[in-house]
């Protein structure tokens, strides 16, 4: 990220010096701002309040979370054209994975478009489009699961 994340304003008496690049890389990796706070060691009202007082670690923020959303895409997408690991300790919840993907569609749309200048309505509809395909993606796949699975299995 080359965004300036306001370093040089005053931060918080016992935070840990880097406590903002830490969080945003934490961002990035999970889109999960209670997860990201904890590996910083800075609680979330104080993530909070910086978010709303600093300009440059929003739009830092925004830029973390987008990434984080774009990972998940690409796990997701990555899942379902290769197949789910075959380990009974590691379980994906596709369904979920999706459901944030559409509850935080606007947020993708508002970036993108400012990112490359066009109306949120044109990069909205791209988005609704892609995920439209990665719905119907994870219904085939489970469909799939499920008559593998056999008329037993529940």
């Amino acid at each position: 990220m080359t965004l300036d994340l306001g370093e040089n304003t005053p931060r918080r008496r016992g935070a840990p010096k880097n406590w903002r690049q830490t969080f945003l890389v934490g961002l990035a990796e999970t889109s999960n701002v209670t997860a990201s706070t904890i590996k910083a060691g800075i609680s979330s009202t104080w993530v909070y309040k910086t978010k709303r007082e600093d300009r440059s670690f929003a739009d830092a923020w925004l830029v973390a979370l987008c990434e984080g959303y774009d990972h998940l895409e690409m796990d997701l997408l990555c899942r379902l054209r290769s197949g789910e690991a075959r380990d009974a300790a590691i379980k994906y919840d596709n369904a979920t994975a999706l459901r944030l993907l559409l509850a935080h569609r606007e947020t993708r749309a508002k970036y993108q478009a400012l990112q490359e200048n066009v109306s949120a309505e044109e990069v909205r509809a791209s988005i609704d489009a892609k995920l439209a395909r990665l719905r119907e993606q994870v219904l085939a796949h489970e469909a799939e699961a499920a008559s593998q699975a056999g008329p037993d299995a529940v």
